[in-house]
């Protein structure tokens, strides 16, 4: 008989020691230089006041947030996941509901955009986590297009076409110019956040239990990781960000409507951004966030390119696993190993 998880077993939320790894993350150079570049990136539109350029600034930290949080499934346990994007959708959608239904603020909408996208991972961990490799990733592209279907169809969020906010909702924000940048200051933090959380589970032993996890899931369960508690933990831990995030960008937004919610070539892009920084590192989707972002400005702006856009992601991500499968990251630790400390 196997014995119960304690607080130091691998495969248990609670073998995270949250003061010892705070104190141990406050003295890891690397950490500290991608959280100061960010705030330092986050900063520059306040400094400027130029709002272009928080509109571009707010593009790239909403990638950071949403690959951040995708790389603790798909580094952490490499299980390869479509359908983060139904955490951000269902968290929009959660919120809007709270919103402009019950008139809740965006601090209420955000949380119970979180909560709920946070009880759908568990629900859904419960039922797909004990699939592996391409049938787990096959089974979250359904999850992705059975939710789109469902909240298509269900009328208290407004079937197809979605829900709208009146732009009195703004009011209490001080307008809807004050409106934007708050919502833009809440994300940059939000996605310190995700970074900052991401490299405390990198580091715990549960953490650990993650890798060990990815590397041989037999073996891991042999060396006493309770492999479900663990990936379902992991997968509430990738849910539970992207719903607050959702909740705060179609707040901004004012609509959300099933297909932008729900938008395949969204989880495509965040797949690519946690593959082209560097999968299984803190670091890595930061990169990738800002490196992505950058060419698909470009490709959008292109006339030949911006029809083609989700094909340039396909090419860009097979390119990737054929010549660089542990991204620009994985690549720079692996020639320049001084440099390990400062690339986390």
């Amino acid at each position: 008989m196997k014995d119960q998880p304690n607080t130091t077993s691998a495969g248990g939320a609670l073998a995270l020691p949250v003061p010892a790894l705070i104190a141990n993350a406050w003295r890891n150079p690397g950490l500290l230089l991608t959280l100061g570049l960010m705030v330092v990136v986050g900063l520059w539109p306040v400094v400027t006041r130029q709002e272009a350029l928080r509109e571009t600034i707010f593009t790239i930290m909403l990638s950071v947030a949403l690959a951040s949080s995708l790389n603790i499934m798909l580094g952490y346990t490499g299980y390869i996941n479509f359908g983060n994007v139904v955490f951000f959708g269902l968290g929009g959608y959660v919120g809007m509901y709270l919103l402009g239904t019950y008139g809740a603020s965006l601090w209420v909408a955000m949380l119970a955009g979180g909560v709920a996208s946070g009880l759908l991972a568990l629900l859904l961990g419960k039922a797909i986590l004990r699939l592996r490799g391409s049938y787990f990733a096959l089974a979250t592209l359904g999850v992705s297009e059975v939710m789109r279907t469902f909240i298509g169809n269900f009328s208290p969020f407004g079937g197809p076409t979605g829900i709208s906010l009146n732009f009195r909702v703004f009011a209490a924000y001080g307008g809807a110019k004050q409106a934007l940048w708050l919502t833009y200051y809440v994300l940059v933090g939000l996605a310190l956040l995700v970074v900052g959380v991401s490299y405390l589970i990198k580091i715990s032993k549960f953490g650990l239990g993650l890798m060990a996890n990815r590397e041989d899931e037999d073996a891991a369960e042999v060396m006493g990781v309770i492999t479900p508690n663990a990936k379902t933990w992991a997968y509430i831990a990738s849910a539970i960000v992207p719903g607050m995030v959702g909740a705060l960008v179609f707040f901004r937004k004012t609509v959300i409507e099933p297909d932008p919610a729900f938008d395949l070539q969204s989880s495509i892009e965040t797949l690519v951004t946690v593959m082209l920084g560097g999968r299984g590192t803190v670091l890595g989707p930061v990169l990738g966030a800002a490196g992505y972002q950058g060419l698909r400005g470009f490709l959008m702006t292109n006339p030949f390119f911006q029809n083609i856009q989700l094909s340039v992601a396909g090419v860009l991500l097979l390119l990737i696993v054929l010549f660089i499968p542990l991204g620009a990251v994985g690549w720079l630790r692996a020639r320049f190993l001084r440099l390990r400390r400062l690339l986390p």
